[in-house]
């Protein structure tokens, strides 16, 4: 299995050829989420499909705390893959595998229990609330199946491996939508086969990905890591990343709440463009795990210069790929956002209105949220986790006060650009700190 050494070699065309299989791999992970929605929605109605939405931050959060933890324990992987130091490399490893394991039983025993007063707190309708409570616990109840694609995968791409995450989510991808279609269209599960369906699919991903870690064998831990430094080291780096996403969800759900006033048409056009928003951040999160590992490699190699000259090429990559991504949406936005709303639904054209005026400030301003991607994974990879935490409390803090404050003057329109004020509030705090650190980093090299 070919594992990249990301100290070698042009920057640009390391980051492009190493992000191209994430990207591949979170296209394939989000259109099984949308067949989830295009499933539910053209079988089971607008409802369902404001059930999927009225309850998008709240699993996100689920999600979130679970990749956030996995990502930051991955760091340490990939700081010792940079020092080539075998040992290190198989300590990190195990100290992870552990550390994954008691933070999602953890998690899940505190989570589940909470779910029915979170969707009180959103101000779910009663229409649509027992869709949602179950859709949510069935959610939750997978989360183990989610860490366990996600640690290992994070190990493999701390190791320079991006493709097996590919080829584990191409596999999730064929399984999930179809799975999609018996539990949902052929056996009638209702809401809840949508979820089972996903977990089925995150699990044999996860395992997948488990038995091609296990083929490299040189780095595959010989004993348990008694050494709670190791443990304490992984909780500094992830726990902070579990929180930054606990907090830009918090801020969503606040949003969600405030939207839920305005009905469940209104709801279900947020909804339309909330599923599709994962395709458009696909690239961003991609040149971000590429970002996060090229860093990581580099900062345990003392290759300082090189994280400065990646940088530089991470960010036209981005920008050039967000404008692209705009261009097509400006083109083909409604025929995309057909897909999930019905065009025999009643209110189609209501619906409609909502989701493409949404869709058009989103699009306009997502070279904000692809430059937010890669100055946060860049500042992670060099170890710190505290100042993109800080940006996901910048997030939470501007979401909510555009959320509550701008509908006062501007109506149900005070609402489409929330997310765009929430990204510049990340990237003001993101951009400077960055280069703050990499000024103190050229200056040990002097």
């Amino acid at each position: 299995m070919e594992l990249k050494n990301m100290c070698e070699g042009k920057p640009l065309k390391l980051i492009f050829f190493f992000s191209l299989p994430l990207m591949l791999g979170n296209i394939c992970q989000q259109l099984y989420t949308v067949m989830d929605t295009i499933i539910v929605s053209q079988k089971l109605g607008v409802d369902a499909l404001a059930a999927l939405g009225c309850c998008d931050w709240l699993n996100w959060m689920g999600f979130g705390i679970i990749t956030g933890f996995a990502q930051g324990f991955s760091i340490m992987v990939s700081h010792a893959f940079g020092t080539k130091l075998e040992d290190q490399i198989q300590n990190s490893i195990c100290a992870m595998m552990i550390s994954c394991l008691v933070v999602t039983v953890v998690f899940v025993c505190i989570a589940l229990p909470c779910i029915p007063f979170a969707l009180h707190l959103l101000n779910t309708p009663d229409t649509i609330y027992d869709m949602t409570l179950l859709y949510t616990r069935v959610i939750f109840l997978g989360l183990p199946a989610t860490m366990l694609y996600n640690a290992f995968a994070a190990i493999l791409r701390a190791l320079g491996n991006s493709k097996t995450p590919l080829y584990a989510m191409i596999l999730a991808s064929v399984l999930n939508i179809g799975l999609d279609i018996l539990f949902v269209m052929v056996f009638n599960f209702g809401i809840a086969g949508a979820g089972v369906a996903t977990i089925i699919a995150q699990f044999l991903a996860g395992c997948y990905c488990v038995y091609k870690l296990l083929q490299i064998k040189a780095y595959m831990p010989r004993h348990l890591i008694k050494d709670m430094e190791y443990y304490l080291r992984m909780m500094k780096l992830g726990f902070p990343m579990a929180l930054q996403n606990v907090l830009i969800s918090i801020g969503g759900m606040v949003l969600t709440s405030v939207i839920n006033r305005y009905g469940t048409l209104f709801l279900a056009g947020f909804t339309a463009v909330n599923k599709l928003y994962g395709i458009l951040e696909v690239s961003a999160v991609s040149y971000g795990y590429a970002m996060v590992t090229y860093t990581g490699q580099n900062y345990g190699a003392k290759c300082y210069r090189r994280i400065a000259k990646g940088l530089k090429s991470a960010v036209v990559l981005s920008v050039v790929t967000a404008l692209a991504i705009t261009l097509i949406l400006f083109l083909f936005g409604k025929t995309l956002l057909s897909f999930f709303i019905s065009s025999g639904s009643e209110n189609y054209e209501e619906v409609m209105q909502v989701a493409w005026t949404f869709l058009r400030i989103m699009a306009a301003c997502l070279p904000i949220l692809y430059l937010l991607h890669i100055y946060r994974s860049t500042i992670q990879g060099l170890s710190d986790t505290f100042i993109p935490m800080l940006s996901g409390f910048f997030e939470l803090i501007v979401r909510i006060a555009v959320a509550l404050i701008l509908p006062i003057w501007m109506g149900r329109n005070g609402l489409y650009p929330v997310e765009v004020f929430a990204w510049i509030g990340a990237v003001v705090l993101l951009i400077p700190s960055y280069y703050h650190k990499e000024r103190a980093l050229l200056k040990k090299l002097d």
